[in-house]
């Protein structure tokens, strides 16, 4: 009879290197971030940057963002890219504008979610049947809503009254819903502009009033999309189909339903993003209303490594600087440079104390031009104010690409029965 192995007898770790829950993590940099832009704000003068305003159009305009991105997850987790999003948002907010002005905006939403679905399942067709593939058909989906919506536009459109080949009629807007007890005790903080702490309640009081119920159903989205991919048999499922189809095949799990499923829910979720846009923010359709956030969803949703949590995370940064860029223009987007300034500043001190010369030679040199630039004008010109959500997607994504990890099957072409 053999011996026991031996085991190396485990030791605690040191109390002083005790690590804090991810939620604590999570709650220090928010704390944290939320003082550096009050140190901004006041150094620069900037009060938008922390306002209700801006707090309150930073949630909405990251809604379609974050619905496009959370369109791009269920698919790409089934293992389909995506890039149609933007296509089938368009189709979203031209179904919301049709059938909003006629029966409410309850109708537009579901019209818009069944909408983006339809052009999903046109995705899921090409892509998981005939192995059409997945860029070029959701280059195709982005041009055909693109076309189909200005066709339709032209027929439903011209010759009613608040319409044209361009537009809807207005449409009712979504009810919103308030916490008054917040605003009514938080305000006389807010207004006090002590640093960190009337950001805090300016925060707190734009997250609970006046919020559209499109928006509270876009957070449970997010939630359910956690709790069903990452706590269910059918998640479990779907994720494993992005990672290994053909063992999944193997295990019994109809690969092919699940890409589908995967599929039309993208183009739903969307859809859902383009309704907003309607109902929620303009209360009317526009040809081009959706200004490319389909493709920053899409950005969101890489940033946010595949995760509910992380895309969540970059839509409210992208709706922030949009929202910013949409309200003060030229002087928020000037004191965002100062912002910027200070973290590529403290970049290449933190290089520097790690021995990264070349990393902090760049975040020294960088951060000095942008200070310079912040110093030596008092706004940015329009133009960039217009282009700053497209920027931070540009550089988010290149500061966030060493740690990124897709599904391991994510484009790849599945035909039931083949085996790799």
């Amino acid at each position: 009879m053999s011996a026991p192995a031996a085991t190396a007898p485990t030791r605690p770790a040191p109390a002083g290197r005790a690590r804090l829950s991810k939620g604590t993590r999570l709650g220090v940099a928010f704390v944290g971030i939320v003082a550096l832009l009050s140190l901004v704000r006041i150094l620069s003068g900037a009060d938008d940057l922390t306002s209700v305003g801006a707090v309150a159009a930073a949630l909405g305009l990251s809604v379609p963002i974050g619905m496009a991105a959370l369109g791009g997850l269920w698919s790409e987790r089934a293992g389909v890219v995506n890039i149609g999003l933007e296509g089938m948002m368009i189709m979203g907010t031209w179904c919301a504008g049709w059938a909003g002005y006629q029966w409410g905006p309850w109708a537009g939403l579901v019209a818009a979610i069944v909408g983006g679905a339809m052009f999903g399942l046109l995705h899921a067709v090409a892509t998981v049947t005939f192995g059409v593939d997945q860029i070029i058909s959701g280059v195709a989906i982005n041009i055909l809503g693109l076309g189909v919506t200005q066709y339709l536009s032209s027929i439903a459109f011209t010759g009613v009254q608040g319409g044209g080949p361009t537009q809807s009629p207005r449409v009712s807007p979504m009810p919103t819903v308030s916490l008054p007890l917040v605003k009514t005790v938080l305000e006389p903080v807010a207004d006090s502009g002590v640093w960190l702490i009337s950001d805090l309640a300016n925060i707190a009081i734009g997250l609970t009033t006046n919020v559209s119920v499109i928006t509270l159903l876009a957070v449970a989205a997010i939630v359910g999309t956690y709790y069903i991919l990452w706590r269910t048999r059918f998640g479990l499922r779907l994720r494993s189909c992005g990672e290994n189809p053909w063992a999944a095949e193997s295990l019994g799990v109809r690969v092919m339903r699940y890409k589908y499923a995967a599929v039309v829910a993208s183009g739903a979720f969307a859809g859902m993003g383009g309704a907003y846009l309607v109902i929620a923010y303009a209360q009317i359709y526009r040809e081009g209303q959706t200004g490319g956030r389909g493709y920053i969803g899409l950005a969101a949703m890489i940033f946010g490594n595949w995760r509910p949590g992380g895309l969540a995370m970059g839509s409210g940064l992208f709706g922030y600087v949009d929202g910013l860029q949409l309200r003060q223009g030229g002087t928020t987007v000037h004191a965002l440079l100062l912002l910027a300034a200070i973290l590529l500043l403290a970049f290449a001190v933190w290089s520097a104390w790690r021995r990264k010369r070349f990393s902090a030679i760049a975040g020294a040199v960088s951060g000095s031009l942008v200070l310079a630039w912040y110093l030596s004008t008092s706004e940015v010109p329009g133009e960039v104010a217009t282009i700053a959500p497209y920027v931070t997607t540009l550089l988010v994504l290149s500061l966030a690409s060493q740690r990124l990890r897709m599904p391991a099957a994510d484009g790849q072409v599945y035909r039931k029965g083949e085996s790799h």
